[in-house]
């Protein structure tokens, strides 16, 4: 079972799915700061200093709190402000995975461009010859 288990990892894929969920991993964080410490505030400022993870109903009437944290310490909370922030990561995330993969498309197929192109074949040895004796007769004509 050992030996099973040892083929079943170091099969390709499985190495390719692991690299794949530690990269999409720190690529979140990196989406996630882009978001909040870059793309929030500017809509903030556009909008009037407003912060969307902070809009919420509250559910209860015991909730009288201005921000979430404390609102939700309170009671139920409807937080849509907070849902429209995390499809904003999400969208984001989306259109930089799209770009990422069309450009290695891109590479991709301008690398099996340059693969299937045949490097020109010299020509047979008597045509060779044939071009040489061409050029000196036109060099003794002059």
């Amino acid at each position: 079972m050992l030996d099973e288990f040892k083929a079943f990892i170091a099969r390709g894929n499985v190495m390719d799915l692991a690299v794949g969920i530690i990269i999409g991993g720190a690529f979140t964080l990196i989406v996630n700061s882009l978001v909040n410490d870059i793309i929030m505030p500017v809509v903030g400022a556009i909008t009037g200093g407003l912060d969307f993870s902070n809009f919420f109903f509250p559910l209860s009437s015991t909730v009288t709190a201005t921000s979430l944290a404390a609102a939700r310490e309170q009671g139920a909370v409807f937080a849509y402000g907070n849902f429209l922030t995390v499809v904003l990561n999400f969208l984001i995330l989306a259109w930089i995975i799209f770009l990422l993969v069309k450009a290695v498309n891109r590479m991709r197929v301008t690398m099996e461009k340059k693969q299937n192109e045949e490097p020109a074949a010299p020509p047979p040895v008597d045509v060779q010859l044939l071009t040489e004796i061409r050029d000196l007769l036109k060099t003794q004509r002059v």
